[in-house]
């Protein structure tokens, strides 16, 4: 049985004591890491240099760091509600310090998307790897420590833990363990948020070499709350809901394009003439691949299982078995309302969901068979930042060598689509993207880093539409691409494929394609959004209804700081037309109900603008 404790430090120094003074401590990507005894093992290396300790993991997650005063007053109250008693991981804050002391090293293999950029260490230990690959890594480095944030059981007087949220690498790498070529202690810390799920994640209690198990060190899950769905994000999931036939197999990454996705398929689903009426507008004169709705019912294996496939559940589209099982996943990661779910789901339902090994959801080789057989008609859905014209696409880093990322597993799915018949990948993006004042196509003629190769393309997805790219030659591949790229910058592009020869120089865009622009979008969408069938939360929110109103205003803000000259009729709209009782409701929410200042009646007017134009959107 496990040495139970505590208290941290007790557990931290009888790690030590067991493993010695050269630690290579694995912890699990995002929400399973234990971080009352990660803390505690950085304490004693920060206190004692003889320490060596090295810490092996992916996805630290870290409160959000709000920049700009609304910034602060908005999410101020929203991190006290839903983080307050999250513990802050001390090795995430000694490196944007640039203070973690040289007998600590901290590798990472996927980062918070966008959170490390430019911080040198953080680049400079970052492993380029496939999810699949990482437990590999962790043994060849001589992992001799595993921290686990898990769940507990007992039952008539027996105790059992669920690695839970985190199957992914711990399963694999306990199976190296079973087979000799691994030699490690298996470290637990009890959350009671952690919902106990069932399958090969539920886990004896010697499996483990020591536990921590305190009210006192006890807290409430990471739990980042859903972002609204916004146009352009609803109409790519809406195009690549099409792609989707009943009967099959279905992956979706992380991001709100997930939520997009899932919405238009519960839609198609339910008010299957609804979204037809949808398509035609969004998509006026294209023939859709997959309109029905599921009668067979779709079967999913997705490294994340994110709370959108319970939405799914719940609506009768996921309903295809496999031995059993609707859903196999990898890990979780999601708003309260998903951890609560999970946690009140009754038995016999939650024993069709069973979180696997990410080797099991991400690659076809170990019961290669049955995998083929279960996995018909899939779709692998992820997202991608950039893509060119010749169809390669990226999705983790920049050309100058910044990672924004990583890999995580989306070159695993897009091998898969490739090996597996019928199946196809389908890389989402949007077709541009702000930079300051100015908009820049996120579709190019050529980019200094990939993810993924261009000889591994199959399908694109914009909130323009579809370019079905496998097999096609390049010439073809570019017509298709240009297809979905905004108006804007299909000129620009095109002149560029011809004068590398690459297009006829006849070639044209066609005119069904020549009002690429986000403003057509957003009318199609229109009606489907007055009439509730597409919310800006599909799968509800941990905002107030305050706080709802509140986000396009600051987004409108955000964009209008964009272009300098948008900003004086904003405030002189916002100082001549006083606020009603819903917007004085709302400038309360941000304490610029009593401006004092010149700044916050500044402020105040900036806002009470904002949230007339935001409602008329």
């Amino acid at each position: 049985m496990p040495k139970l404790f505590s208290d941290p430090e007790e557990i931290a120094e009888d790690i030590i004591r067991e493993v010695g003074t050269d630690l290579m401590v694995g912890l699990p990507l995002g929400l399973g890491k234990a971080n009352h005894v990660v803390n505690a093992l950085y304490a004693r290396a920060a206190a004692d240099r003889s320490i060596k300790l090295t810490l092996f993991s992916a996805l630290t997650l870290e409160k959000p760091r709000p920049s700009s005063l609304l910034e602060r007053r908005f999410i101020g109250p929203v991190i006290d509600r839903l983080f307050g008693g999250y513990p802050d991981l001390t090795y995430a804050n000694a490196l944007h310090a640039g203070e973690l002391p040289p007998n600590i090293r901290v590798i990472e293999f996927f980062f918070l998307a966008g959170k490390w950029l430019h911080v040198p260490y953080a680049q400079q230990h970052y492993i380029s790897a496939n999810y699949t690959h990482a437990s590999s890594y962790l043994l060849t480095r001589g992992l001799n420590v595993v921290t686990q944030l898990v769940a507990k059981r007992v039952v008539e007087g027996v105790t059992r833990y669920s690695l839970s949220c985190n199957t992914d690498t711990t399963l694999d790498i306990l199976h190296a363990r079973e087979q000799g070529r691994a030699s490690f202690k298996l470290i637990g810390q009890v959350n009671s948020e952690l919902p106990f799920m069932p399958g090969p994640g539920d886990l004896p209690a010697d499996e483990f070499s020591a536990v921590l198990d305190s009210p006192a060190t006890d807290f409430p899950l990471f739990a980042p709350p859903a972002e609204p769905v916004s146009d352009t994000k609803y109409a790519i999931g809406l195009h690549a809901a099409s792609l989707v036939p009943d009967g099959g197999t279905l992956q979706i990454g992380i991001g709100q394009v997930g939520d997009a996705l899932a919405q238009g398929l519960i839609v198609r689903h339910r008010d299957n003439a609804q979204f037809g009426t949808i398509m035609k507008r969004l998509a006026p004169g294209i023939e859709q691949a997959h309109t029905g709705p599921f009668e067979t019912g779709l079967y999913g294996v997705s490294e994340m299982l994110i709370e959108a496939f319970l939405g799914l559940i719940d609506a009768g589209v996921l309903k295809r078995e496999v031995d059993g099982v609707t859903l196999h996943g990898a890990f979780f990661l999601g708003p309260k309302s998903l951890y609560r779910a999970l946690r009140e789901m009754p038995d016999e339902q939650l024993a069709r969901i069973r979180m696997m090994p990410v080797s099991f959801t991400n690659e076809l080789y170990g019961d290669e068979d049955a995998k083929r057989r279960a996995r018909v008609g899939a779709r692998f859905v992820n997202n991608a930042m950039m893509a060119t014209l010749m169809g390669a696409a990226i999705s983790d880093g920049l050309d100058d060598g910044q990672v924004v990322s990583g890999v995580g597993g989306q070159y695993n799915f897009v091998a898969q689509a490739f090996a597996l018949q019928g199946a196809r990948s389908i890389l989402t993006l949007e077709a541009t993207r702000q930079a300051g004042a100015k908009t820049h196509s996120n579709i190019r003629w050529s980019y200094g880093h990939e993810t993924i190769p261009r000889h591994l393309r199959d399908v694109f997805v914009t909130e323009y539409g579809v370019a079905d790219v496998r097999g096609r030659s390049d010439a073809e591949t570019i017509a298709a691409m240009l297809q979905v790229t905004d108006s804007r910058f299909q000129d620009e592009l095109t002149k560029i494929a011809k004068d590398a020869g690459k297009l006829p120089k006849a070639f044209e865009v066609p005119r069904a394609h020549r009002e690429n622009f986000p403003e057509r979008v957003t009318e199609a969408l229109k009606p489907a959004r007055e009439t509730g069938l597409l919310p800006s939360f599909p799968f509800g929110t941990d905002f107030t209804e305050v706080e709802q109103r509140l986000i396009p205003a600051l987004q409108l803000l955000r964009e209008a700081q964009r272009t300098p000259l948008v900003l004086p009729g904003l405030l002189w709209q916002g100082m001549t037309q006083p606020p009603d009782a819903s917007k004085r409701e709302c400038l309360a929410r941000l304490g610029l109900d009593r401006p004092t200042t010149f700044a916050d009646r500044a402020y105040r007017a900036l806002v009470n603008a904002a949230l007339a134009r935001s409602g008329k959107l």
